[in-house]
């Protein structure tokens, strides 16, 4: 008895969305088939969206975000801290910034972080223009603000120490207890790093 083949170009699109990151097999065949059910308009606003995406966006040529104007909006706004550079890993990153109005500096997106076991080094990511770009500017402070992953850790160290003749002052993101969290629940390193950032009351 012949096995059922889906057309080929059903096949294809769940081929597609599977290779997206967190996407497997069956989410790629739950969306789909729903996006086969959903009306024509809804397929093709997805479409058109994935379209104009990529063609309207493109990074910013300073800090590396994504933008449809070059330079970005970040970075062309004087009301922002110049002396102030913070460095990210991805966009995502900036987002997660912004929202907390904790920040009023400028940005620099790294897209990556280094990782030998995937095979990416620092040539692979926007170090060099990082390097450059504090070498060429005024800036007073230099926030790492990479993950707290071996991945990050080893990225900042990197940048610190290609920094470290510069005499430019490079900070960390302080690391500790999440709001509402619980002691017992808490990992040793994080716990750790709690009480090496205590504060005076």
């Amino acid at each position: 008895m012949a096995i059922a083949s889906l057309p080929r170009s059903v096949q294809q699109l769940i081929d597609s969305l599977a290779r997206l990151p967190g996407i497997g097999p069956k989410s790629a065949s739950r969306l789909t088939f729903y996006l086969l059910r959903a009306g024509d308009e809804q397929a093709l606003d997805l479409a058109t969206a994935l379209q104009e995406m990529k063609e309207l966006t493109q990074f910013c040529s300073i800090c590396f975000h994504i933008t449809e104007d070059d330079p970005c909006l970040i970075c062309t706004d004087a009301g922002r801290d110049q002396m102030m550079l913070c460095v990210v890993e991805e966009p995502l990153d900036v987002m997660a910034i912004e929202r907390s109005r904790a920040f009023n500096g400028r940005y620099h997106i790294l897209h990556g972080a280094i990782s030998p076991v995937e095979g990416i080094g620092p040539e692979d990511l926007k170090i060099e223009q990082l390097i450059q770009r504090v070498q060429k500017g005024d800036f007073e402070e230099l926030i790492l603000a990479t993950n707290p992953t071996l991945e990050g850790e080893s990225t900042a160290l990197y940048i610190q120490r290609r920094l470290a003749d510069t005499g430019i002052k490079m900070t960390r993101l302080a690391r500790g207890l999440p709001v509402g969290g619980d002691l017992e629940y808490t990992d040793e390193i994080t716990l750790g790093r709690a009480l090496d950032g205590r504060q005076e009351l």
